[in-house]
């Protein structure tokens, strides 16, 4: 590809802004040439504007210091200088849903890490491996906007990461059943344990609203489009249980599963070291060659052996076992922000270009 496409972030100086940037640094496709937050920030370099709030691993990439960061409420300006956007912006769910929309109708399309549009019914929410057939409920989307090539697709929670595509993977063996408890790092929040001691040597069993997200987001991922529409599936049914804990990146779940057709350990092992979508088989820059890993030692995944599989977009299970009530339970283990935010979304935005909905202007 000769000319990369140009990218704004939207929310540039907040965590999952900061993960976008470190994500897209040296990207084959995609270059960074704008970011935009909250008025505050604006006019300021990027460097100046996160001062010592950088919280990635990596050092801040030389080519985005000297950006201006522009003020993400400026929408026609910012979107004259992009072919597209991620949005991770930090607003209440009305205003996100408002924002992101203005942004469309610039036609520029908008892939979003926010939770705001994730139920909009023509929006679709999309895991690459699992449902991008769901990207067809853009043309129904934009004859809403009135766009040609404005449009918003988000990608869902974080929590579902570690046994959505696991479920997924074993669609065959019809689960109905599931019962889920996440054990969820800090940064899903936002933070690191400067920002936020409390959280050292602690648990709390309280994220609000992530029990609702994690029963019910697997669902609408495994619709289908109806009148232009994302109709929900109504199996498996899901109960979930969401615990922080002291861990900086890495969500855990703890999952039982119960099954109409009964598959046998080595059926469900090999049906996860098999699974594979659009994006493995595009050989996308940030796929994953292998999407989901079984590891068969008893005290594995964790995270400090295994959040970063394959870069941290592929997921790790484990402890798969046959179960006294249901009929088997797992472990997995996913990255919070790298697959379960910017990282799926820079994902979707690498499938949305290669079926053509992303472009140049």
């Amino acid at each position: 590809m000769s000319e990369k496409l140009r990218v704004g972030i939207l929310g540039a100086t907040g965590m999952v802004g900061q993960r976008f940037i470190s994500l897209l640094e040296n990207h084959p496709w995609f270059q960074v040439v704008t970011v935009a937050a909250s008025p505050r920030s604006a006019g300021k370099t990027y460097e100046e504007a996160v001062g010592g709030r950088w919280k990635m691993d990596t050092p801040m990439p030389e080519a985005v210091k000297n950006l201006v960061v522009m003020n993400v409420n400026e929408v026609e300006k910012v979107a004259s200088t992009v072919d597209f956007v991620f949005s991770a912006v930090d607003m209440t769910k009305e205003e996100i849903k408002a924002i992101e929309e203005e942004y469309a109708k610039t036609e520029t399309p908008v892939v979003s890490n926010n939770s705001a549009h994730r139920w909009t019914p023509d929006v679709p929410m999309v895991i690459p491996e699992i449902n991008p057939e769901h990207f067809e409920v853009i043309k129904h989307q934009k004859e809403r906007l009135g766009t040609k090539r404005g449009f918003i697709a988000v990608k869902p929670n974080c929590s579902i990461q570690s046994y959505a595509p696991v479920l997924t993977a074993w669609k065959e063996f019809e689960p109905y059943e599931v019962v889920a408890t996440t054990y969820q790092a800090i940064s899903g929040a936002g933070k690191t344990f400067k920002d936020w001691p409390e959280m050292e040597h602690n648990i709390i069993p309280y994220i609000g609203g992530e029990e609702e997200k994690s029963e019910k987001e697997p669902l609408r991922i495994w619709g289908t489009i109806q009148n232009g529409e994302i109709v929900p599936a109504t199996e498996p049914v899901i109960t979930c249980q969401c615990v922080r804990v002291p861990i900086l990146n890495g969500h855990t779940a703890a999952v039982f599963v119960k099954f109409r057709k009964k598959p046998t350990k080595e059926q469900l092992i090999k049906a996860l070291r098999e699974f594979k979508g659009i994006p493995q088989e595009l050989q996308l820059p940030s796929a994953p060659k292998q999407f989901i890993q079984y590891l068969e030692e008893d005290n594995r995944p964790q995270v400090t052996a295994d959040v970063d599989f394959e870069h941290g977009m592929g997921v790790s299970v484990g402890r798969l076992r046959e179960d006294t009530v249901y009929d088997w339970k797992f472990i997995g283990l996913s990255h919070n922000t790298v697959r379960g935010a910017a990282g799926g979304a820079v994902l979707c935005a690498e499938t949305l270009k290669a079926k053509g909905y992303i472009q140049a202007k």
